[in-house]
């Protein structure tokens, strides 16, 4: 973005709030935010091998309380690229400069300068630097004050005069500037010649609707006019007339500011100018026209712009989304794969392409797959289409909603047709402004976006631990890699994927799933019995299943329960357990609680509450009883044990609840309908835990290693129940040869094919496996290939050291 020359005025952009040096931390989000001071130090332009330029200036609060130290008033700004260069032409010591868009690193030089430990860093198009520029006597001043002898004159940069001539009193032959409200326009296009054509048509409070057509040698250098209803304000445009119609033409020094047009909409220009002007009188022109264009009845609606959720057949209208893919399907078609982060009502065409051929990610995850549109863009859009970027948020106007049977042209052999099947197609052409225009990050449409896409990765997130979540749980070291094992021959997978390398894995663009032809170098736990992990869905935490000695211990000590009152929905009494049973001295009694109502109806096996029992003894009357709850007392009243303990047997199965999300409370159970672990867990308001399969394996290539959890998608890959591995020993066979085929005992590896869903370009990766199956290899080789699906990568915790 641009250095932006304020005037001498206080006010700066709306959307941004100032906050002071001392706010600045490098933990901190400064989005929408910016911080302001006077330049005390301008540094040298420096050339840049990484950057082209750099700046390094220093600004300082002007209102700073006396009393602060340097720290706390003054800090480090350094500038890189463009932004650099602009800074060193435009801004002089002295100015007051308002900066935003930078991130926030820590000052090498803090112990030396004495200055705030962090620096405000910007470069790229989010940086922007408002100027304040200080009046001339000032600017004078503070330079004799520099000078040794005699005074000598400052030169100072006035901030220039325009003059803007309303619409209806245009003549031909005359350059002028203009104000106006865009009631029409088209996207830049290829012109027949060199340039790049874009047009539009203007008008203001004189009801006189001009048009303007622009050429220049970029599609960026052209006014960035978003949709109908935007205000545009043009330096330098010459009246001409072309077929007895008034039509203003761009000529040398000719730049643009456009705004969005909305009331009270925040007052950022937009433009491709490396620097501009931009007055309070141009502050209240805008607003002037944002005003009489929202209660001007005649002129055209703005809102054309709808989400794909509300997208319905026959239908032509602007789309926000972002690009997540592309291919290109023959020299006249480009298909480009969308989303905006809401889900459209009607089927959608389903286009599938050769990885080969797709730039960006060639699938997704089945939630994300229904999120997304193939859109089908022709001829000069094609053309276009070509320049941008996976990852780009972009505005297609004039798109078409096709129903009914759409065959894609280009891949007749590989895509069938689809009947009943909402298409996308942008047809070539310019006619009704259809187009393509890519938009900036920081624009209002875009942050919308990126607020209705976040909030479906949080929804998918609420189900996914965290890295240090699972490293929480993990606690085994990792183990130590030996010599690099050989890569085997191995059979085809059946699905498309372009096969990766671990590096080119760790090197790939964020977002999509990818194949990589890896080996099972080693797993844990060894001991299978503790991959047994109990997972809360509501909390998302994950613990331990404690053990049998453990349990004891917790039964043991709750078996001597201080005196308490039964609740009156209970029948209560005294049970001597035989001796064969108890296999203790047969004087031991438990308390035994059971319903009222249950018994009433004959159902005396349905539920029992037993109070001083051992483990054993509740375990073997489960045997005997559908429902064993063992309790203990609290405050004189009975309470479920402690929260580590099972609250309910059911047979040979255990439940658990979740200390964090329960609040526990004994009441009485509904007489009617089934009594099982998630009716009781609701009667006594407590989270149930479910059990999950949780392991770690190493994976590797001639390239690199990745350590992988396995365990959203481990019951499907085992084809065995976590809660079935709790209590079965054919389960837990199970689960224990599918392992041992993977990765033989005495051998340290095992092959097979994995696509892998990257989110982050890393060096230390850890990722999370689901949807996974397993394949065996022909009789005569002696490893068994996985194809596992849609793992998601995350970064490490930052205290792990042993990544």
């Amino acid at each position: 973005m641009p250095v932006c020359v304020m005037g001498a005025g206080p006010s700066g952009p709306a959307h941004l709030t100032t906050i002071s040096i001392s706010q600045v931390s490098s933990g901190s989000n400064h989005t929408n935010l910016s911080v302001k001071g006077r330049v005390v130090h301008k540094g040298p332009l420096v050339p840049s091998d990484s950057h082209k330029f750099l700046l390094k200036a220093i600004i300082r609060e002007d209102d700073a309380d006396s009393n602060l130290t340097p720290q706390d008033v003054s800090i480090n700004v350094v500038l890189f690229g463009t932004l650099a260069k602009d800074f060193s032409q435009t801004v002089s010591q002295g100015d007051v400069v308002a900066a935003s868009g930078f991130t926030v690193g820590k000052s090498p030089t803090a112990s030396t300068d004495r200055l705030h430990p962090c620096n405000l860093l910007l470069s790229g198009e989010h940086a922007f630097i408002h100027v304040y520029q200080a009046p001339p006597t000032d600017r004078a001043s503070q330079g004799a004050d520099k000078r040794k002898g005699p005074s000598l004159p400052a030169k100072v940069s006035k901030v220039p005069k325009y003059t803007y001539t309303k619409l209806d009193d245009l003549k031909p032959g005359e350059v002028v500037n203009v104000y106006g409200v865009v009631v029409f326009f088209k996207p830049p296009f290829k012109s027949r010649g060199s340039d790049f054509c874009s047009s539009l048509k203007i008008t203001d409070q004189s009801q006189r609707k001009i048009g303007c057509t622009i050429f220049c040698d970029k599609p960026e250098s052209h006014p960035q006019i978003f949709q109908i209803g935007d205000i545009i304000r043009m330096h330098r445009v010459k009246p001409h007339v072309y077929y007895d119609t008034l039509t203003l033409l761009n000529t040398f020094g000719f730049s643009a500011l456009a705004f969005d047009g909305a009331v009270g909409a925040a007052m950022e220009p937009r433009t491709a100018s490396r620097s501009f002007h931009f007055t309070a009188d141009d502050r209240r022109v805008v607003r002037e026209l944002r005003s009489w264009a929202a209660g001007e009845a005649s002129l055209p609606s703005s809102d054309t712009t709808i989400t794909l959720s509300a997208v319905q057949p026959k239908m032509y209208f602007d789309f926000t989304c972002q690009l997540l893919s592309k291919a290109t399907v023959d020299t006249t078609c480009m298909l480009l794969r969308v989303w905006d982060g809401t889900r459209c009502s009607h089927s959608l065409l389903k286009v599938k392409a050769d990885p080969d051929i797709v730039e960006g990610p060639a699938s997704f995850s089945k939630e994300q797959e229904k999120l997304i549109a193939s859109v089908l863009v022709f001829d000069n859009h094609a053309q276009f289409a070509k320049q941008i970027k996976p990852g780009d948020f972009l505005r297609i106007y004039n798109l078409r909603a096709i129903p009914g049977s759409v065959q894609v042209p280009g891949l007749s052999s590989s895509q069938p047709e689809e009947v009943n099947h909402l298409s996308f197609h942008l047809h070539g052409g310019t006619a009704y402004g259809k187009g393509i225009r890519v938009l900036p990050d920081d624009c209002p449409d875009v942050r919308q976006l990126k607020r209705a896409t976040e909030a479906f990765q949080d929804e998918v997130d609420q189900h996914t631990l965290s890295d240090s979540l699972l490293w929480d749980v993990w606690d085994s070291p990792r183990p130590v890699c030996g010599a690099s094992p050989q890569c085997l021959t191995g059979r085809t997978c059946d699905h498309i994927l372009r096969p990766l390398t671990l590096r080119e894995l760790k090197r790939a663009v964020p977002g999509g799933v990818h194949h990589v032809r890896v080996q099972l170098r080693s797993y844990e736990p060894r001991g299978l019995h503790q991959a047994l992990k109990l997972y809360c869905s509501k909390c998302s935490t994950m613990q331990d299943v404690p053990d049998d000695q453990h349990l004891a211990g917790l039964f043991e000590a709750s078996a001597n329960c201080g005196p308490y009152t039964p609740p009156p929905w209970t029948l209560s009494g005294e049970v001597h357990v035989p001796g064969e049973l108890l296999r203790g001295p047969p004087d031991r009694i438990v308390n035994v609680h059971m319903s009222a109502q249950l018994v009433s109806k004959g159902k005396t096996k349905e539920l029992m509450f037993l109070t001083g029992c051992s483990l054993k003894e509740a375990c073997d009357l489960a045997a005997d009883y559908h429902n064993v709850v063992p309790l203990t007392s609290s405050g004189g009243v009975l309470a479920l044990l402690h929260p580590t303990a099972p609250f309910l047997f059911r047979g040979r199965k255990r439940f658990y609840r979740c200390q964090r999300c329960s609040q526990s409370s004994v009441r009485e159970p509904p007489a009617d309908g089934l009594l099982d672990q998630k009716t009781l867990a609701e009667v006594f308001n407590v989270q149930l835990l479910d059990f999950v399969l949780l392991m770690k394996f190493q994976l590797q290539d001639p390239t690199d290693t990745l350590d992988v959890f396995l365990w959203t998608h481990a019951e499907s890959f085992f084809k065995v129940s976590a809660e079935d591995a709790a209590v079965n020993q054919e389960a837990q066979d199970s689960i224990r040869q599918t392992v041992e085929r993977l990765c033989p005992p005495g051998d340290i590896t095992g092959m097979y094919h994995t696509p892998i869903n990257t989110l982050e370009h890393l060096s230390h990766t850890w990722t999370h496996i689901t949807h996974l199956n397993t394949c065996h290899t022909p009789g005569h080789m002696s490893h068994t290939w996985t194809h596992i699906t849609h793992l998601n990568t995350y970064h490490t915790p930052e205290h792990i050291s042993h990544t």
